[in-house]
Parts: structure tokens; C-alpha cells; sequence
């Protein structure tokens, strides 16, 4: 693609344009440059690319410049004023004019495919796979770009964040339609949308969960995060050449949900408990296996889709029925028929990470999930409280290098709803994992033992906890402790297959190591009873 057409729209304030003194004067107005691609990773570049230098949170870009050049870098975007031997473009914000810059370079894919935005603190992962299911029932080629990974045509892409950086976006967005993809599917992060990697998309339907507490560190308020989730609606949805078309589902059961939904101007779909909802539900029954019952839908813009849902999922809780009740108001969005809708849901078997069920032969109900907000831990403890019994022990931690005021929130709720909690590692970075343990305690107030080693192999009369940072050991030490009918909840990584500690990023996943502790604990039972067979028959 020339130059020329990257930077065709700029006004002279938006851009300025040094181009080398070495270059011929027929190309003093850029025409006859050529780009050959658009990047931010100066390791990335190839000859004849554009080096967007991003100003990072602990690098610089424009450091890189040099190196981009010795790649082979045609030429350079900066935010500052800097003389380059390339083509050197000036703009305000790099970040922006990278997202412009590669959604011109990539053909503008957006506007060839219908894409569902699905943003909030809880639930995005979950509700994204319902939305993918009910496409796949009415034989939709559709893709996904979201936590776990990004999938299209039979391919997975392990997902380093939730949203990727604009230019990684727009380069999937044309592999997505190139492969034959109709129907993108994206989790739109707080972070994606403050730092602009959604700019140039062009958005059918936003989906808003929840909002609770995360990412303080980042946003530093909760005013500032609501504004930042906001601009899925508000910036994107109701811009951009689909706007007539465009429609938002909103969960009124979240208060910032209601509010949102009078604040818009373009039709929303209403989705909640009450019956007021245009998707509600209708004699929904929880149990550990999952919920059965009927969501009902109402008639869609275009007057079709009116009727019920039979439900029979594997998933539980209110907070998943709520995820249900939000991917239906997106194929009720999308003028999909309710036995389409109800097909795709009840074909969700299981999100991994998610209340992710580790199979063993114990008689103990043990859960991995990826609950790393108050909010999240909360849901997941009461909805393991009410429908499987047993005394209850949970395992969690929280971040390092991440917001602060959840540690004491989260042990708080921990030791309030279960029988034992566990505090220890999650994904410490380069903070000490005992400091991160020391703030989640401050969460404790009185009433609540501490236990010793010797305390678990007692009853748990009364709530209590155990610190044990060693995260493997933290998991072992509790799957030991739960006897037949007891619940294990191990929270905070979910689908991760990693621990990060200091700067590095060793293996590590919570189901693998759960499942080798069930093992061993199988194993021993198994070494302890044989061994007591043969005292009987000694004795006889």
C-alpha cells in the first residue's frame, strides 16, 4: 500500500511528514513510497514495513527506532518531533493512528463481518463461547478473539492478552475473513479500550456483563474504569458505517447496566431477571450438575424470535445464568429463531478455566476457576455453597503488579463463605508472595482462626485459614484435607498454564496439579488399606 493512502484523511494539524534528505523530489509528497507492512515490535519489522514507536508502560518505542531501521523500516511514526534517515510521520497519539494505520493496511476486515464486542469485569470468556455455540448451531463460520485463545477454522492461537494490540487485531480480523469467517466474536478489555486497540473496528452488536472491582492499578478508580468499558457503546457502537444497524445487549441486572440502557441511543436489548426484560428467565432450578428450565424471549427489532428457551446446561449459578440470558439477547440481537438460540446453549458443556470439574475417584467435588476479582470469588463460593454440599475449602492468592485493594476483599470473602481457606501464590511477578499474602490478611477481622497443620486433621468446627505461599504445595495441602463430599474451589488462574514469578514465566496449571494431587491422595488410600488388610490378616 502507498504511504499516501495510509496517511489519505490526516488534516496538516493531525500529521506532519519529514521525509529523508536523501530522497528523490518525486517523492517529496510520499506517492511513491511503498509499505509493505504495519508494525510496533521493532524484532518484527521487514524491509519496506512502518515502525509505529508505541510509548509503553516500561519501554519506550521511539528507543527502537534505530533498530527498526536496520530491519529495514521504510518508515518510522513518532509522536515527537525527530529527523529520521526514513520517512518520518509526526502524529499526537501513535497508538491511535497504529490502529488507523492498520485497519486502512489490512482492507478494513470489520466491515466485511458482523462483530460482537462483548465487554465487563465478569463473564465476557463464558458468554463469548455461548455466542460462538449458537452460531455454530445456525451454521455460521464464526471466530473468536478472546482470553483463552483466538479460534477460527479450525485453528487455535494461544492468547498472550485479551485483546491484542490493534495491529495483531486487524491482521487476524483479515486471516478471520479470508478463511471464510462471517462472524467475529471479541472480548473487549478495559485496557484494549483505553489504550485504543479497538480503534477501526466497526462493531454489529456490544454486549455489557457486569461491573465490579479490577484493574484499579491501571484506572486507578472506578469512575475511570466504567468510562473506559462505556466506550464500546458510546465510541464504537454508535459510530462507524454500521451504526444504523447497530444494537446493544445490556445486563439490567447490573445497576451501571440500567444506567447505561437509558443513556443510549440505539436499540438495546434488555436482558435480566425481571420480567420487564426482553430476555428473561422462567422457572430456572439450580443444581450441581448444571440448571434446567425456560428463558423467555420477546419479538426482535424486526418483530420475529418470540417464544420460549427449554434450558438444560451444564453451567450454574445465578452468574451464569445471567451469561445465558446476555448470549441469547445477542442471537435475539441477530433475528436468530429461540431454537437455534436454546440448541446453542445447551451444547456449552463447559468453559475451561471456568468452574472447570477435575474428574477423581476421592468422592470430592474439586473446581478450578479463574475468579480473581471479589465479585468473581464471591459468585463462585455461594454458587458451590448452595449446590454441592460438603464443607468447603478454597485456594486462592491474587497478582502481583495488580490492584491492591482486592488482596483483603477477596480473603475476606474466603474465609466468610468457606470452611477452610487457603492463602498462597497466584501469579506473584515481581512482587513477594508473603507481602501480597500479608495484604490479602488484612482482610481477616476477628472470629476467624488461624490454623495450624495440626488443626486440619480435625473437623473445621469453626472457619478458619492456613497460609502456605508454595502455590503446588497450597493445592496439595488442600485436596489432602478434603474428605469424601467436600468441595476444593482453586481460584485465581483458571485456564492459565503458567505462574509468573519475578520475571519469569515457568509452566504451571492448576488442573494438572490437581489432578496429580487426587492421585497421589488416591494412591496413599489405596497403599493405606492394603496395609491395613494385611494387619487383619496377621492378626488372624
Amino acid at each position: 500500500m502507498k504511504l499516501s493512502d495510509l496517511l489519505t484523511g490526516f488534516s496538516p494539524k493531525e500529521i506532519s511528514v519529514v521525509m529523508p534528505a536523501e530522497a528523490p523530489q518525486a517523492d517529496a509528497g510520499q506517492n511513491g513510497l511503498d509499505i509493505t507492512g504495519i508494525h510496533y515490535n521493532s524484532r518484527t519489522v521487514e524491509p519496506g514495513g512502518l515502525f509505529v514507536a508505541l510509548a509503553g508502560f516500561r519501554t519506550d518505542g521511539h528507543e527502537y527506532i534505530a533498530d527498526a531501521i536496520n530491519r529495514g523500516a521504510a518508515a518510522v511514526a513518532v509522536d515527537r518531533r525527530m529527523i529520521t534517515p526514513v520517512a518520518t510521520i509526526q502524529v499526537p497519539d501513535t497508538r491511535q493512528a497504529l490502529a488507523v494505520f492498520a485497519d486502512r493496511f489490512h482492507g478494513h476486515p470489520s466491515r466485511e463481518m458482523t462483530v460482537i464486542g462483548i465487554t465487563g469485569t465478569n463473564g465476557k470468556t463464558t458468554t463469548s463461547y455461548l455466542v460462538e455455540n449458537i452460531l455454530a448451531e445456525a451454521g455460521i463460520n464464526v471466530g473468536v478473539i478472546g482470553t483463552i485463545n483466538y479460534r477460527y477454522g479450525g485453528k487455535k492461537i494461544d492468547a498472550p492478552v485479551t485483546t491484542p494490540e490493534s495491529a495483531d487485531t486487524q491482521r487476524l480480523l483479515r486471516a478471520m475473513r479470508e478463511a471464510g469467517v462471517t462472524h467475529v466474536i471479541m472480548e473487549a478489555s478495559s485496557h484494549a479500550l483505553a489504550l485504543n486497540r479497538l480503534s477501526g473496528i466497526e462493531f454489529d452488536v456490544g454486549v455489557f456483563t457486569n461491573l465490579t472491582q479490577d484493574h484499579l492499578d491501571f484506572h486507578k478508580d472506578m469512575i475511570s474504569y466504567w468510562e473506559c468499558k462505556k466506550r464500546l457503546f458510546t465510541d464504537f457502537l454508535a459510530a462507524g458505517s454500521k451504526k444504523a444497524k447497530a444494537a446493544a445487549v445490556i445486563n439490567m441486572d447490573d445497576p451501571r447496566g440500567a444506567r447505561l440502557a437509558g443513556e443510549l441511543n440505539l436499540p438495546v436489548v434488555t436482558v435480566g431477571h425481571a420480567s420487564q426484560n426482553r430476555v428473561h428467565p422462567v422457572e430456572v432450578m439450580f443444581g450441581p450438575s448444571g440448571m434446567t428450565g425456560r428463558i423467555r424471549l420477546d419479538a426482535d427489532m424486526s418483530g420475529h424470535g418470540a417464544g420460549d428457551v427449554a434450558i438444560e446446561s451444564s453451567l450454574t449459578g445465578e452468574y451464569n445464568l445471567e451469561n445465558i440470558l446476555c448470549a441469547a439477547g445477542v442471537g435475539l440481537a441477530l433475528g436468530m429463531d429461540p431454537e437455534t438460540i436454546g440448541r446453542g446453549i445447551n451444547a456449552t458443556r463447559s468453559v475451561p478455566g471456568r468452574l472447570e470439574s477435575i474428574e477423581n475417584t476421592a468422592g470430592i467435588h474439586v473446581f478450578v476457576d479463574f475468579a480473581h476479582t471479589p465479585d468473581a470469588l464471591e459468585n463462585a463460593l455461594k454458587n458451590l455453597k448452595k449446590t454441592v454440599g460438603g464443607r468447603l475449602i478454597c485456594i486462592a492468592g491474587c497478582g502481583g503488579d495488580r490492584d491492591r485493594a482486592k488482596r483483603p476483599q477477596m480473603a475476606g470473602i474466603a474465609v466468610r463463605l468457606c470452611d477452610l481457606s487457603i492463602f498462597t501464590s497466584d501469579n506473584p511477578r515481581s512482587e513477594s508472595p508473603m507481602a501480597i499474602i500479608e495484604d490479602m490478611l488484612t482482610g481477616i477481622h476477628n472470629g476467624y482462626r488461624a490454623f495450624s497443620r495440626a488443626d486440619l486433621s480435625g473437623s473445621l468446627e469453626s472457619p478458619g485459614y492456613v497460609v502456605e505461599p508454595d502455590r503446588r504445595k497450597a493445592i496439595v495441602l488442600g485436596i489432602n484435607v478434603a474428605r469424601a463430599g467436600d468441595t476444593v474451589l482453586i481460584a485465581g488462574k483458571g485456564h492459565e498454564t503458567y505462574q509468573i514469578i519475578a520475571d519469569q514465566r515457568i509452566s504451571f496449571d492448576d488442573r494438572l496439579e490437581a489432578t496429580a494431587a487426587l492421585s497421589k491422595k488416591a494412591a496413599g488410600s489405596a497403599g493405606a488399606m492394603n496395609a491395613g488388610r494385611m494387619n487383619q490378616h496377621e492378626r488372624l
